[in-house]
């Protein structure tokens, strides 16, 4: 059962946040100050809010991850709001500050 305003279960990608994971890339290529030659999300986890936020998995290659913060607003515009390099696959999606 899902906690009103807290973040979902961690689910498989999907199309969507794919979407959202390519929309950022550049953004979080200069965050990070690296450039990704793959860049694939593989879970993630929603909150909704006036809008909704997103926590995502991104794998970037051998066994590097990456986990970003991105929010989607009601007009469906999207922002980068943060992203968490360094990590692992068994990382977890919890909510981080940078």
């Amino acid at each position: 059962m899902s906690v009103p305003g807290a973040f979902s279960e961690t689910k498989d990608a999907t199309k969507e946040t794919q979407k959202l994971c390519d929309q950022v890339k550049p953004q979080v290529e200069v965050k990070t100050g690296k450039k990704f030659k793959e860049f694939v999300a593989v879970n993630y986890s929603d909150q909704i809010v006036a809008g909704r936020n997103f926590l995502i998995k991104v794998h970037v290659g051998d066994i590097h991850y990456i986990i970003l913060h991105v929010f989607q607003a009601l007009d469906g515009a999207v922002e980068l709001k943060g992203a968490l390099d360094n990590c692992t696959k068994d990382n977890p999606l919890v909510p981080f500050l940078n």
